[in-house]
C-alpha cells in the first residue's frame, strides 16, 4: 500500500491536459498548434524542478486548463463569426520596465481616460466567454476571478499588500500568454529555472500574433471598445522589447523606471508569495534565481534599445509619478494623440482618488531576507542606474 512517503507526485502530460480541455469544452480544434513546443518544455521543466504541492498541482492544471479552453472557445467562436477578425484594434502604447517600478498603478491611471481601454484581469483569466456568461455580462468570468483572488489571498495574504487584484481592473497581457507557455508569466508563476534559461532563445513571434488576434477577440465581445486606444503592460516586455516591438510597430513604448535597490527585494518578495501558492521553496533560492534573472532581463533591455532606437520611447519616473500622476500621465497621452481636456483630467483624478497606496497593506521587504546584499545589486545594475537613476 502505497503511503505518502512512497507515493509518486503527480505528473503533468500534454496529451492528459488536452483530452481535458477537450472534454471541459466539447470542442476539439485548437487551431495552430505552434505553442506545443513551448508547453512540452514548461511540462519537463514544472515536473522536474516545480516542486509543487498536491494542491499547488491541482492549481497549476486548472490555470493550464482553463487557458486551453479558452483557445478551443476563441478558435470556434472564430469559426462561427469570421467577422472578429476583421476587427481594427490599435494598440498605442505598451508599458514596460523592471517590476515593481509602479507599473501597474500608471497603467490602470492612462486606461481609465475616456478613449482609452486594456484587458481586465477577469478577461485576462479566461479570454473566452464562459458557460454563464451574457453579452454585455461576463457574470461567470467574474465570479471565476472572484473566486481565484479569494484562493490566492487565504494561501498568501501578504499578496493584498504587494499587488492590487481587481477582477475588473486592467492588468498584464502576458496573463493571457502565459496561457501559451511562452512569457516570464510561466516561470512566475511555478519555479522552473530551466525553462527560463530555455525561454532566452525561442522566438516568441506566434505568441505575439495570437495576441493580436486575442485583443480583436475581446473588442469583439464589447463593442463599446470599437474606436478606443489600447495599452499594454508586462515587465515580460522588457527582456523581450524587439518581438513586442515588432509586433506593434505603432506603438509608443512607455518604460517605467525605480531604483533596483528598491526594485530587487519587492519583486523577488512578491515571487516568493506567488511561489507560496502552489510550491515550496527557500527565500534564498528565490533569491537566488531572481536577482540575476532581473539583471539579465536589463541587460537584454539596454541592448534592444540601442537597436530599435529613442524614438519609439517615452521614460517614467517612479518618483515622478507619485508626485504628479496627473502630469506624467499627460506626458504619455499627449504622446499618443490624447490631448487633456476636462472630462479626461476628472477621470484620471477620480481614479487616482480611489486608489491611494495607503488604502492597502504595507509591503514589507528586505534584501537581507533572500541572501542578497546591495553592493550586488548596485555593481549588477551599475550601467542602468548611472543612466535613469540620479
Amino acid at each position: 500500500m502505497a503511503t505518502a512517503a512512497t507515493r509518486s507526485a503527480p505528473v503533468f502530460d500534454r496529451e492528459t491536459l488536452l483530452a481535458a480541455a477537450r472534454e471541459r469544452t466539447g470542442l476539439s480544434d485548437f487551431g495552430d498548434t505552434w505553442f506545443f513546443e513551448p508547453m512540452d518544455h514548461y511540462i519537463a521543466a514544472a515536473n522536474a524542478e516545480g516542486k509543487l504541492t498536491e494542491a499547488g498541482f491541482a492549481g497549476q492544471t486548472e490555470s493550464i486548463l482553463k487557458g486551453l479552453a479558452s483557445r478551443l472557445r476563441m478558435v470556434e467562436d472564430i469559426k462561427r463569426h469570421p467577422e472578429i477578425l476583421d476587427e481594427e484594434v490599435e494598440v498605442a502604447a505598451i508599458i514596460l520596465g523592471l517590476p515593481r517600478t509602479g507599473s501597474t498603478i500608471f497603467h490602470r491611471l492612462l486606461a481609465s481616460a475616456p478613449g482609452m481601454t486594456a484587458i481586465r484581469w477577469y478577461e485576462a483569466q479566461n479570454y473566452a466567454p464562459l458557460p454563464g456568461d451574457e453579452p454585455g455580462n461576463p457574470k461567470a468570468r467574474r465570479a471565476y476571478a472572484e473566486a481565484m483572488i479569494e484562493g490566492w489571498l487565504s494561501l498568501s495574504p501578504e499578496l493584498a499588500s504587494i499587488h492590487p487584484l481587481d477582477p475588473d481592473a486592467p492588468d498584464e497581457e502576458i496573463i493571457i500568454l502565459g496561457q501559451l507557455f511562452i512569457t516570464t508569466m510561466v516561470e512566475a508563476m511555478t519555479f522552473i529555472p530551466s525553462f527560463a534559461k530555455w525561454l532566452n532563445g525561442y522566438d516568441q513571434a506566434k505568441g505575439y500574433e495570437d495576441l493580436k488576434t486575442i485583443l480583436k477577440y475581446l473588442q469583439w465581445q464589447d463593442p463599446t471598445r470599437r474606436g478606443k486606444k489600447w495599452i499594454l503592460k508586462s515587465p515580460q516586455n522588457l527582456p523581450y522589447t524587439e518581438v513586442i516591438a515588432n509586433a506593434f510597430p505603432k506603438a509608443v513604448l512607455v518604460m517605467t523606471h525605480r531604483d533596483p535597490l528598491e526594485v530587487v527585494p519587492s519583486y523577488v518578495s512578491m515571487e516568493a508569495a506567488l511561489y507560496k501558492l502552489n510550491s515550496v521553496h527557500s527565500d534564498e533560492a528565490v533569491g537566488a534565481f531572481w536577482f540575476p534573472r532581473l539583471a539579465e532581463w536589463m541587460h537584454r533591455f539596454e541592448e534592444a534599445r540601442a537597436r530599435i532606437g529613442e524614438d519609439r520611447f517615452i521614460d517614467i519616473d517612479y518618483r515622478e509619478v507619485a508626485r504628479e500622476p496627473l502630469k506624467q500621465a499627460q506626458r504619455v497621452l499627449a504622446h499618443i494623440g490624447v490631448p487633456l481636456d476636462d472630462k479626461i483630467e476628472a477621470a484620471l483624478t477620480e481614479f487616482m482618488a480611489g486608489n491611494k497606496r495607503e488604502q492597502r497593506p504595507m509591503h514589507d521587504y528586505s534584501l537581507e531576507r533572500f541572501g542578497l546584499n546591495e553592493a550586488d545589486v548596485r555593481e549588477a545594475f551599475a550601467s542602468y542606474r548611472a543612466r535613469y537613476i540620479s
